[in-house]
């Protein structure tokens, strides 16, 4: 059984980012690291030989130097990058001393091995595929508006679709921002969503292709507002997860199928109504299929973050945005008959590629043994010349403003 950590927190931060203060969002995030530890108020009624880890709580740290704090061994201490000791990893007979230092009261003790940024490996994100610096930030009034950025800025996925990754960023921040005045929660965004799944749907299947597109497209935005909104304020949920993401996975077939309804109502309708379905199911499931069995048995991240042409392509392959986008061009030229034959045929496109990316990548694995993704080795700052790393990557707020300065920007 892993030895459970104990914390102890000092101070708190007198701004608040997207709602919540310093303290309260390190004890979110911590909960949210599924490690062994303790939260505590008095350090001294600990057991001897216990380590504790004191956190300054008037930082923003990411969640990746977190994890990291927790792993190391102590006499252990976490410099910013202003060269001040934000976390000290200590035994708790040295806990009251550390404090103090924290505090900036006493000098740091000479027998105190000092880390940066640039000492804690981190690799890639896989859940947002993406690959971002670490930081760890002071946290005030002055600078509030810049932090609450940042944190908007690192919860979005480095590889997406291009509406995701273009159109959506500036209207989902201050939805987002909209939503914490309101005291909404994810899982209220993500519920409005499903209520124009459905509207959006019973709309294709009526006819009525433009009102179905306006509340599809609002409901691929509220998709984009409610991730957003719980990576910011860590309110995420297990019931919120599934909702969305199956959500995500269940209702754009169906779209394409009310479409299709909706079509045979028109002036315009298909003959081979069955024979197009039938293949837009085989696409989108096959396509789903290449994904799962590249991650199931070749390699621990997304088919799309393998190589940068698998990035590009994620911009633009058969998934909602973009035949969304086929979609509202066929309704504006007044042949949505087109825009179904068009989704079915990017869909079947798209799985072709997909499968013949998975056979390439099986052969590579059975020559080399272990892949590796083009993000692995890049450095987001230093290998900006890349149109890939420009693209799918992003300079983060300590590298924009310097190391030296970020306590100032």
């Amino acid at each position: 059984m892993t030895e459970a950590i104990f914390i102890h927190l000092i101070g708190d931060s007198a701004a608040k980012l997207w709602g919540i203060s310093g303290r309260q969002r390190l004890q979110r995030m911590l909960t949210e690291t599924k490690s062994a530890f303790k939260l505590v108020e008095n350090c001294s009624d600990l057991p001897e030989n216990a380590r504790v880890l004191l956190m300054r709580a008037d930082y923003l740290y990411d969640g990746r130097v977190l994890k990291a704090l927790l792993s190391f061994d102590p006499f252990m201490m976490l410099v910013a990058d202003d060269d001040q000791p934000v976390a000290i990893l200590s035994p708790v007979s040295e806990a009251s001393m550390m404090r103090t230092v924290l505090q900036r009261k006493t000098p740091v003790p000479a027998a105190l091995s000092p880390k940066k940024l640039a000492d804690i490996q981190v690799g890639m994100q896989q859940n947002l595929k993406k690959k971002d610096s670490p930081y760890i930030l002071p946290i005030s009034e002055e600078n509030r508006g810049v932090l609450e950025q940042e944190l908007f800025s690192a919860s979005y996925k480095g590889v997406t679709d291009l509406v995701t990754k273009w159109a959506w960023p500036l209207p989902a921040f201050w939805v987002t921002h909209l939503c914490v005045r309101l005291g909404l929660k994810p899982n209220h965004v993500t519920l409005l969503s499903l209520l124009f799944v459905i509207l959006a749907g019973w709309a294709f299947w009526e006819g009525e292709f433009g009102r179905g597109l306006l509340l599809g497209w609002l409901m691929t935005f509220l998709d984009t507002v409610d991730g957003k909104l719980a990576r910011v304020t860590l309110t995420s949920s297990k019931i919120g997860d599934i909702l969305d993401h199956g959500l995500d996975i269940v209702h754009p077939p169906l779209w394409y199928w009310a479409w299709g309804l909706g079509v045979m109502a028109t002036a315009t309708p298909l003959a081979e109504l069955e024979w197009l379905i039938g293949l837009m199911f085989l696409g989108y499931i096959g396509g789903r299929l290449c994904e799962g069995a590249f991650q199931l048995w070749l390699a621990p991240f997304d088919l799309f973050i393998w190589c940068k042409v698998d990035s590009f392509n994620r911009l633009i392959t058969a998934r909602r945005n973009p035949n969304l986008l086929l979609l509202t061009f066929s309704w504006l030229a007044d042949r949505p008959d087109i825009g179904l034959v068009l989704v079915v045929g990017w869909h079947l496109l798209s799985t072709l590629i997909l499968f013949v990316r998975l056979m390439m990548a099986w052969r590579e694995r059975a020559r080399i043994g272990r892949l590796h993704s083009w993000m692995e080795p890049i450095d987001p700052v230093q290998n900006r010349d890349q149109l890939a790393v420009r693209v799918f990557t992003r300079v983060s707020l300590a590298d924009r403003y310097g190391k030296a300065n970020t306590g100032r920007f």
